[in-house]
């Protein structure tokens, strides 16, 4: 019986791939006194003005325990402000700190997909995405990837 080598799976290579799209941004970012799930979390608030922690959990597809500690975390560095509104609730902001660090951010993103993916043709880039995404969706994977 054969037994099957790492190389012949697919799910090898897009790990290969994955970990250092990642790993580099992550000392992107790091760099920007961040980390990657606290710059998603920052993406996250940045179409909102003020979310409550519960909605951006469901959202994002996290705990609110573990909302709060980012939050917690965010509030810390001073970009991330925590407001009352009504009653027990409250909800989560950026500070103009916070909102002027995501442009930052997202162009750091960009610049580091291009260095892994802008070698591709533009439709070999699109059927890669679309190939993707429709996995994604097929295995019900809606939790944002935080590392």
């Amino acid at each position: 019986m054969r037994v099957s080598d790492l190389t012949d799976h697919t799910g090898y290579w897009l790990r290969m791939v994955s970990n250092a799209v990642s790993q580099d941004f992550a000392r992107k970012v790091d760099a920007e006194g961040v980390t990657v799930a606290e710059w998603c979390f920052l993406r996250a608030l940045f179409d909102a003005d003020g979310i409550a922690p519960t909605l951006l959990a469901d959202r994002m597809g996290m705990t609110r325990g573990a909302i709060s500690k980012l939050a917690d975390r965010m509030v810390a560095k001073g970009l991330v402000a925590r407001m009352e509104s009504g009653g027990r609730g409250q909800t989560l902001a950026l500070t103009a700190t916070g909102r002027a660090k995501v442009p930052i951010l997202a162009a750091m993103a960009d610049a580091n997909d291009a260095a892994y993916f802008d070698a591709l043709p533009d439709a070999d880039r699109a059927a890669l995405d679309r190939i993707l995404r429709n996995l994604a969706e097929r295995r019900g994977l809606t939790a944002t990837p935080l590392s």
